[in-house]
């Protein structure tokens, strides 16, 4: 009961082991461990360097396992672990933790240096309360969705409420597909001024979510719902074909937020390219706006599509600057055409000293690698006057627009934006 290419015991295994290890006093705890990342290293650099990983990552597991624990493959990108006995639980934690720690580096595989991650589950029973080997790994299964869906690269013991928690986004997945069939979405857009003239000069669109019941769902709720099942290629899509239909009359700059999982898949620039073409929105008008998580994930594939999605003529814009992991070096690598400040920083910035200096050097670093700038969440005329000495290009926030349908944009764009009655409620980026 041996598998053939890593040679770690497989699935029967585990379910004989656990199956043999019930007794008096007898703790067994299970981890389900998934790689992340694992499908875009086989389509970059082939399935055997996949197969060299994978042996990898169980040599790695069978040391870290030593004589107390059982490392097994239980295919594909999938491995668990199993610990019977005494605080096998907290034992079994420290092994995961552990393995997490030597993928903050990348594996060796064959002279090249592999960025792969890891999301791991952890479940456990006791003679007290026994659990059948199936019953024990299904938990072990949902707590490492779980892991996934907060961030990767973590450990997460399950929970009852898990259960629950489940079937709600099983729920919310069905309702995201009905909604897609049955017209629901719709695109806002909030416009951005000149710094100086106050004219707009670009809008961004912003995804909303209107149930027939009157329900509004937040995209911080159902696009990482969206993103797990795959279904945001296909409201991403919907989105840009949208977006660049209703902009095509306006004569200005148009902004459209692409997800992680978008950047991921191969296929995006090319479905891209044939939006454009079927709406006949110009290349040169459109620019994509994307986090500094979406190339953290995984550089080398975000190059590459960026590379693309460039050749056909598009912008692209870093996203939320000031929040995350970007670096001078990471700019550099990327080469925006545009760099955009996180609210946070902009509101930050009028009191406290520190934030003011980080994004007066955010600023003095995109212009040393000519990146226009973007303040985003200007809410008062304060702010505005701040990040508009402080040199930024573009001003975005309630103090000027708020969100709104495409039909209410054209009245805007022949006469420069003033403060207006959008002050009333908080900006917030919603997209």
């Amino acid at each position: 009961m041996t598998d053939s290419l890593s040679q770690l015991p497989n699935r029967r295994a585990l379910h004989r082991n656990i199956a043999s290890g019930s007794g008096p006093n007898q703790e067994i705890a299970v981890a389900l461990i998934d790689l992340d990342g694992f499908k875009t290293i086989n389509d970059l650099y082939g399935h055997g360097m996949g197969d060299q990983l994978i042996k990898e990552v169980a040599a790695n597991l069978r040391q870290l396992c030593g004589e107390d624990a059982v490392a097994y493959r239980l295919g594909g990108d999938e491995f668990a672990i199993s610990l019977i006995g005494p605080l096998a639980g907290t034992l079994l934690e420290g092994i995961c933790r552990g393995f997490l720690e030597t993928l903050t580096h990348p594996v060796g595989v064959a002279g090249k240096k592999i960025p792969v991650g890891a999301s791991v589950g952890l479940a456990r029973c006791t003679a007290a309360e026994p659990l059948d080997s199936s019953e024990l790994l299904r938990r072990a299964d949902v707590a490492m969705y779980v892991s996934k869906r907060d961030g990767k690269m973590r450990c997460t013991w399950f929970k009852p409420e898990f259960d629950h928690s489940l079937e709600a986004l099983r729920d919310l997945d069905n309702e995201l597909r009905a909604g897609l069939l049955n017209n629901e979405f719709e695109v806002h857009y909030q416009p951005l001024v000149d710094a100086r003239t106050h004219e707009i000069v670009a809008a961004e669109a912003l995804l909303r979510w209107a149930r027939p019941d009157g329900r509004e769902i937040g995209p911080d709720v159902f696009v990482p719902v969206a993103e797990e099942s795959g279904l945001i290629n296909s409201i991403g899509q919907w989105v840009l074909r949208r977006a660049c239909t209703d902009a095509l009359s306006w004569d200005i700059q148009l902004s459209v937020n692409i997800s992680a999982a978008q950047l991921r898949n191969p296929e995006f620039p090319f479905q891209l390219g044939q939006i454009l073409e079927e709406t006949g929105l110009p290349p040169e008008r459109l620019e994509l706006e994307i986090t500094e998580t979406c190339l953290v994930l995984d550089p080398v594939v975000a190059e590459r599509t960026l590379d693309l999605v460039r050749g056909l003529g598009v912008d692209v814009v870093l996203d939320d600057f000031g929040t995350g992991y970007a670096s001078i070096g990471f700019l550099r690598q990327f080469r925006f055409e545009k760099l955009k400040l996180d609210r946070s920083l902009v509101v930050d910035a009028a009191s406290d000293e520190s934030s003011r200096a980080m994004m007066l050097s955010s600023i003095s670093m995109a212009r040393a690698l000519a990146m226009r700038v973007t303040a985003e969440g200007v809410e008062t005329e304060d702010q505005a006057t701040m990040v508009r000495s402080a040199g930024c290009d573009h001003l975005q926030g309630w103090l000027y627009f708020a969100p709104m349908p495409a039909r209410d944009i054209a009245p805007h764009l022949s006469r420069p934006a003033s403060a207006n009655g959008a002050r009333k409620r908080p900006g917030r980026k919603v997209a």
